[in-house]
């Protein structure tokens, strides 16, 4: 608990000195969330890192010219991963969709077992049959670890319309993965 209160206390002061122009401080900022942030952009682009880094790389150059109007009303992780979203949405809008593959690990595992490799890609698919608002939904929730709160912020979405989504994206998801659940009994 005392690391978290640190770790804000140095993000909080970074955010300052990049808000008074200090490009050092920004970079901080970029080296602790830029991981974070590609995750979240690779999940949306199916698996596409290519895409992703160059989505991640909008967002940074989008977050150093916005960020003299960061208030702090959300944590900056949360204002940040809009900022990312936002990218993607607009990317999306202005060119169709390419092709990506539907597991980003699926060539790097080949030292895991062939059940774990055969999940993650069935798990990938089920995400890929959702409708956009329930995966991205699971996604933020789920694989990048947002509450609830923070990821309809992200989303700009009510809460309640948020849960809704997220409650029928597992529903679906535990449809489309019981022969999973059949097994492991």
């Amino acid at each position: 608990m005392a690391d978290d209160a640190a770790r804000a206390a140095t993000e909080a002061q970074w955010i300052a000195r990049a808000q008074a122009g200090d490009g050092a401080a920004f970079a901080q900022l970029v080296r602790a969330w830029q991981s974070p942030v590609r995750r979240q952009l690779q999940q949306l682009t199916h698996g596409d890192a290519a895409r992703a880094d160059d989505l991640a790389q909008q967002a940074f150059v989008q977050a150093w010219r916005a960020l003299a109007g960061f208030r702090g009303e959300a944590r900056f992780g949360t204002w940040l991963h809009r900022i990312a979203y936002t990218c993607f949405l607009q990317e999306r809008r202005a060119a169709p969709p390419a092709h990506a593959p539907l597991d980003e690990h699926a060539d790097a595992a080949s030292h895991d077992p062939a059940s774990q490799r055969a999940l993650r890609l069935d798990v990938a698919r089920g995400l890929a049959q959702l409708s956009e608002e329930q995966r991205v939904a699971i996604v933020h929730c789920y694989h990048l670890d947002l509450s609830h709160d923070e990821a309809a912020a992200v989303l700009g979405l009510p809460l309640g319309t948020l849960k809704s989504h997220v409650a029928r994206g597992k529903a679906r998801l535990k449809e489309l993965l019981a022969a999973w659940n059949e097994e492991a009994a």
